[in-house]
């Protein structure tokens, strides 16, 4: 019995730990066929290929700073080369300095907020244009994370201003890419003790939102609802879906208070 993703050749970034969605993406995507490379950067690049030890098969891991102009020019021919191309790509990459966190925004700097808005959605488009020579054969899919920003979120602050660039980005970039035949779409997790989550002043308050409103209720340890959200748009099962955001929340952005 072949997977749903069988034959696919992968790129997966942001695995820093097993708890990180990237983490389950990568093993889910193996077990359903898939062919996995890793990126990691910096200080994380080694962090990143020992936790590749600990995927069902081996995965390669390779340095890729989505801010370095030279990492991207050289992206699509190491796609080529590590593996014959490229058929789907998790973005799985955010960042904001703690200035523009836990209640700053008044106060956050242009700079701050530029590295923000930088790492967290420029590096969205950035990223699809590095790929897309080796995805532009046979199209595919580029899928990333994001967390709602319909709405102002406790402590959030300008990340939530990058999410919501990233959510607009998303739908342009599906514009963009269509013709060739490659969908962009986002998956809007709720909150899970990642290691991005441990950057967020305040996080508790969103895992008591979550426990009081989501009518499947939410696990904030559990991130394969997630990384199944992630797999299914990655693989053929969503061919006609283009800019859309798929809320894995437990419902939480369908009700009031």
């Amino acid at each position: 019995m072949t997977g749903i993703l069988d034959g696919k050749r992968l790129l997966v970034t942001g695995v820093l730990t097993e708890a990180s969605i990237a983490f389950g993406v990568a093993r889910l995507a193996q077990e359903q066929g898939a062919t996995v490379l890793l990126s990691g950067f910096g200080r994380g690049l080694s962090i990143t290929t020992r936790i590749a030890a600990r995927l069902p098969k081996p995965a390669d891991v390779i340095e890729l700073d989505v801010t370095d102009p030279t990492h991207l020019d050289a992206l699509a021919g190491t796609l080529e080369s590590k593996l014959g191309g490229c058929d789907g790509v998790l973005h799985a990459i955010g960042f904001a300095p703690e200035s523009a966190l836990g209640g700053n925004f008044m106060s956050a700097t242009w700079d701050d907020v530029a590295t923000a808005v930088h790492v967290s959605t420029y590096s969205f488009a950035s990223l699809a244009r590095a790929v897309l020579p080796a995805m532009q054969q046979r199209g595919g899919s580029i899928v990333g994370l994001d967390f709602d920003a319909t709405i102002a979120w406790p402590a959030y602050d300008w990340m939530g201003v990058a999410k919501a660039g990233l959510e607009s980005c998303s739908r342009y970039l599906a514009r963009e890419l269509g013709k060739q035949k490659i969908r962009v779409n986002l998956v809007a997790a709720g909150p899970l003790r990642t290691m991005a989550a441990k950057s967020i002043p305040g996080f508790e308050t969103y895992e008591g939102i979550w426990a009081d409103r989501a009518p499947l209720s939410w696990d904030v340890n559990n991130t394969e609802p997630a990384a199944k959200a992630c797999v299914a748009l990655l693989s053929d099962w969503f061919p006609a879906t283009t800019g859309e955001i798929v809320h894995v929340d437990g419902g939480v952005h369908a009700v009031g208070a």
